[in-house]
């Protein structure tokens, strides 16, 4: 994979993006895919909390503030599933998602992988530009998909 953005230059205009947990400002993560997120809307606090307890998370700030955020769910090994990926509306159309993105993909944790997935409605360019492509035999993959108002509908959480 070819270096997309010059981390440099975010990091003169007081961006960074670092996998330490301890700068995650929950609320503005959860707010985010809670209320404005297609994907994750009604994600029960403590589910997230538990998601962002066993993933790598990475975060990106502009002077210490919440500015995006990832999260990686993997064994480390084979497989690492890229998910709630987002950057905030202030800091949109600046080249954070690729950079964020960039950042994942080289990540030591994450070399030698035989799989990456994902899953987006509308950000299909943004990971064509890290090799990402469809399913090539989608035929092969399946899944069971309950939304978090189901799970809270049928009791399951609250």
């Amino acid at each position: 994979m070819k270096t997309i953005m010059n981390e440099d230059a975010f990091i003169k205009k007081g961006f960074s993006i670092s996998t330490d947990k301890g700068l995650i400002d929950f609320e503005t993560v959860y707010n985010y895919l809670n209320i404005d997120s297609y994907w994750a809307q009604g994600i029960p606090a403590e589910r997230l909390k538990k998601a962002i307890e066993n993933s790598i998370c990475f975060g990106v700030y502009y002077q210490s503030k919440q500015a995006g955020f990832a999260r990686v769910v993997t064994d480390k090994a084979t497989f690492a599933y890229i998910c709630d990926v987002f950057i905030l509306a202030d800091y949109k159309r600046l080249g954070l998602s690729k950079w964020l993105i960039q950042t994942i993909k080289q990540h030591p944790e994450l070399q030698g992988l035989r799989r990456w997935s994902l899953a987006t409605a509308d950000a299909h360019g943004l990971y064509a530009q890290f090799s990402f492509e469809p399913i090539s035999r989608p035929d092969t993959w399946m899944e069971i998909f309950t939304p978090y108002n189901k799970l809270q509908d049928q009791g399951g959480e609250k």
